[in-house]
């Protein structure tokens, strides 16, 4: 990221994770404050970023990467802070109750882009994955187009206020 800093060069990240491993040994070799600090320094790059969630994005795995100007979703993804089944194991101390934690979670890519969590939902169109393909990649050249027409500081400023809405 640094590099493409460097050479003015947009940032695109690809999310498909369960997300980081939530054990003590993860912890003890600083996954932490690797997720930390990559959360600092993605807000803080000088050029246009735009995380796509593709699959799962799931916890500080997820977060980490989409520390975005935009954060845009295919449809039938899902974005959280942990798993239904964990949100239903601590919640209700049954596992079980996944779907129905899910459905309180707000996890999909419509109930998102309606809470302003992401930008855009992508519609796959059933299974033609080069139609998605070719619709990123069009809706990348459109965004990154407006997005270059900024300053940094204006760049800087509107990624800041996007996440400090939440």
């Amino acid at each position: 990221m640094k590099q493409a800093e460097k050479f003015g060069r947009p940032v695109i990240t690809f999310i498909n994770t369960a997300g980081a491993y939530p054990g003590v040994g993860a912890e003890e070799r600083g996954q932490g404050e690797a997720i930390a600090r990559n959360l600092m320094e993605m807000s803080d790059l000088k050029v246009p970023i735009i995380a796509i969630i593709i699959g799962e994005g799931g916890s500080g795995g997820a977060l980490a990467l989409a520390v975005a100007d935009r954060v845009w979703m295919l449809e039938n993804s899902m974005y959280a802070v942990l798993s239904p089944e964990g949100f239903a194991s601590i919640l209700w101390k049954d596992g079980s109750r996944a779907m129905e934690a899910a459905e309180l979670m707000k996890i999909t890519s419509y109930e998102l882009l309606r809470l302003e969590v992401v930008d855009k939902v992508i519609a796959e169109r059933g299974y033609f994955a080069k139609e998605v393909a070719e619709t990123i990649r069009q809706e990348l050249i459109s965004e990154f187009e407006r997005l270059q027409k900024l300053s940094e500081e204006d760049l800087l400023q509107e990624r800041y206020e996007r996440f400090r809405k939440y």
